[in-house]
């Protein structure tokens, strides 16, 4: 059968991934965390020395430790001298890119067999540091030659959002939250619920993978209400709507060509072929979108890599949308078209409506989510998924930034029907789309777009407010006042009419 098959195609061939949860048992380093993932996947594609034949060796961004270098200490450790090294610089969305566009260079010609890896000891260290303990991991010579980057290292806010608070994702995301729930016409009870549903179901899911941080499994009110153990982060979201970072994490996955697979002698059984991928970005500045409940870049992507693929929404038998917070997860939903149009609501799949499950992992919350690289997982686990249901299709997303950068994969223990893989990026579509303008120095009337308040481990500190001016210009502010924070979180004040000030204040008017 592979006689027959395009010897360019690139096929993932090899996954590996690892989860300590007890941190004072094995406290390994992220580059190690790395290289045994990486370990693990020759194992799993089934020849020795596949590491040691990589062309390229690229990593996910880290945050738990720096490194001058780190994918040269990675080969360092597994025995390899590659051509070629890069890292990614900070973005959600990197892992699922740098699988995207190292299957375009496997097709091209331009390389055979390409590592990507990622590692996190979060956990760790933040145990140590607890106890006023610093980890003595590797710290490479002054003079070490940094790796090539890849990725938008842009800040992902502006100063004017920086000053007004709009920069932490824990933040932001429940802005969309409350965005997306006035444009389903949802009350706040029932979108609390819905959350909670939604997040049971990605839990259930985790309880099932091997890999997972967090097995236990949630019923909704756990989710959804508010706990000592769950207290609330910022409206709507409690602690266990968030992405758990506090995680000890290790992928790897390897790639290479269908003619470099048959030298090297790995199994048949063990081929994903990479059918498509896309990326594209959305409007840099949150400030400057059309709204705050969708998201272009995603859609344009993947109808791109749906058309390349030779397939549609319909066809998708496997998904994991990345799911740093549940408003990613449902906009993903709705605009690659996996939520169905006129489902009940509390019905289908997590409660909104969707067809087939959207997370084979479990979900950040519950797998994991290692900073940048949760991505890793998510695709390594549908290589398990689709290897156990040969011949059907899974797709995976990769979000950076506020559902700011997307990649798109599609892929199948079946090889493309027609042509080779293709790479897209429509992003001249996605720059060409509406732009919303900025007004920081607006004082007067507004109309309220989107809210949450923001708490630490005492209660409610501030909310943050999105709004328009009457020209549709879009403006932020921010309150403390204990009235107005207590109806933004038990009523619906998207629509409402407010005033801001000179100093960004925001009031109900």
């Amino acid at each position: 059968m592979s006689e027959r098959l395009d010897p360019r195609l690139p096929i993932i061939v090899g996954t590996g991934q690892l989860t300590i949860r007890e941190v004072s048992a094995d406290p390994r380093e992220p580059v190690e965390l790395m290289a045994e993932a990486l370990r693990l996947a020759e194992a799993d594609a089934g020849v020795t020395g596949l590491l040691a034949a990589a062309d390229s060796i690229r990593t996910v961004n880290q945050l738990s430790w720096r490194y001058a270098n780190a994918p040269l200490e990675v080969a360092r450790r597994i025995g390899s001298s590659p051509t070629h090294m890069a890292t990614s610089v900070m973005g959600g969305n990197l892992a699922g890119v740098m699988v995207a566009r190292a299957a375009a260079e496997i097709q091209s010609g331009s390389l055979d067999v390409v590592l990507i890896c990622g590692g996190e000891a979060t956990r760790t260290v933040s145990r140590l540091k607890a106890d006023g303990l610093r980890p003595d991991w590797t710290v490479q010579p002054a003079d070490t030659p940094p790796a090539e980057t890849i990725g938008d290292e842009r800040p992902l806010a502006s100063e004017v959002e920086s000053a007004r608070g709009v920069v932490m994702p824990v933040h932001v995301y429940p802005l969309f939250e409350t965005a997306l729930r006035a444009r389903l016409g949802l009350s706040v009870d029932e979108h609390r619920s819905r959350l909670g549903i939604l997040w049971s179901a990605f839990a259930a899911v985790a309880v099932e993978n091997p890999y997972a941080a967090i097995q236990s499994g949630f019923t909704p009110e756990q989710i959804s209400d508010v706990t000592p153990d769950n207290r609330m982060i910022s409206s709507p979201y409690t602690k266990r709507l968030c992405s758990n970072n506090q995680v000890n994490q290790g992928s790897g996955l390897i790639l290479t060509s269908v003619a470099a697979a048959e030298r090297l002698g790995i199994s048949r059984d063990r081929w994903v072929f990479l059918h498509a991928g896309a990326e594209a970005v959305d409007h840099w500045n949150v400030s400057n979108r059309a709204d705050l409940c969708s998201s272009p870049a995603l859609r344009l992507a993947g109808r791109d890599a749906f058309a390349s693929a030779g397939i549609t929404a319909d066809d998708v038998d496997h998904a994991d949308l990345y799911s740093c917070f549940p408003a990613a997860v449902q906009i993903g939903a709705i605009e690659l078209g996996l939520i169905e149009p006129n489902a009940v609501a509390g019905r289908g799949w997590g409660g909104i409506g969707a067809r087939l499950p959207l997370t084979v992992t479990g979900g950040m919350s519950f797998a994991g989510g290692p900073w940048n690289d949760y991505a890793s997982h998510g695709i390594a686990t549908m290589v398990n998924v689709l290897r156990a249901d040969r011949g059907s299709i899974g797709m995976c997303t990769a979000n950076g930034g506020y559902t700011t950068e997307h990649a798109v994969l599609v892929m199948s223990t079946n090889a493309p029907v027609s042509g080779g893989y293709t790479h897209s990026e429509p992003q001249a579509e996605v720059d060409a789309l509406p732009f919303v303008e900025l007004n920081d120095d607006w004082i007067g009337a507004v109309t309220i777009e989107a809210a949450t308040v923001v708490h630490d481990r005492n209660g409610p500190t501030h909310a943050l407010v999105a709004a328009r001016t009457p020209a549709g210009d879009r403006t932020w502010g921010a309150s403390t006042d204990p009235v107005f924070m207590h109806t933004i979180e038990n009523a619906e004040v998207v629509g409402m009419s407010a005033l801001r000030s000179s100093t960004g204040v925001i009031e109900p008017a």
